[in-house]
């Protein structure tokens, strides 16, 4: 029962930042961008220990992270928020992911930019602890929460440091997590 309410809810969450951006559409036309605005990639150290999901037990081996962030954008706080797609997979077999997002980012006039999102997450990996190497995470389709910090050079490429985390924020009855950090350059079109 629990592992059905997170579904729903993340997918609830996820659409709800798709439709925002959808309302947002009429006016990309007007504006001349093109629909998909940036592209983003990097390498990701696998279930980091000692941040939000306290400990580490699937492999060391690296995430391959790509996501595609989207045009239409809601101005909030001083920010924008747009929509996101993408994914981190796992080179050894440890639990890889793809994930929607609505994603709030501000940037500074030194180039320096953050952001923050909400969003869900499916992967492919254990939902209750049937291994010793893979985290038992409760549901299939989990809560997606990045945050990112990096530079915005001339010509719209970035370096950055990003985070993610996934879980089902206890609505199942396994909550084991997963938080992944690394570097990411990203290209604006």
């Amino acid at each position: 029962m629990k592992s059905t309410v997170t579904t729903r809810v993340a997918v609830s969450l996820a659409a709800l930042g798709w439709l925002g951006a959808a309302l947002t559409v009429p006016a990309l036309a007007d504006d001349n961008r093109p629909f998909i605005d940036e592209a983003r990639i990097g390498l990701l150290a696998h279930d980091v220990p000692n941040l939000w999901s306290g400990f580490s037990i699937e492999t060391r081996r690296p995430d391959f992270n790509a996501e595609l962030i989207f045009s239409p954008r809601i101005d909030f706080l001083g920010g924008i928020v747009r929509p996101v797609v993408g994914g981190s997979y796992n080179s050894a077999g440890g639990t890889s992911k793809a994930y929607v997002d609505a994603r709030w980012e501000y940037q500074t006039s030194l180039g320096v930019f953050f952001g923050l999102g909400v969003g869900a997450a499916v992967h492919n990996g254990y939902i209750d602890p049937v291994s010793m190497d893979h985290k038992a995470l409760g549901s299939r389709v989990l809560f997606h929460l990045p945050a990112e910090i990096g530079y915005r050079f001339a010509g719209g490429q970035t370096l950055s440091l990003y985070f993610e985390h996934d879980s089902n924020a206890h609505l199942a009855h396994y909550n084991e997590g997963l938080d992944d950090l690394g570097i990411r350059y990203g290209i604006k079109f």
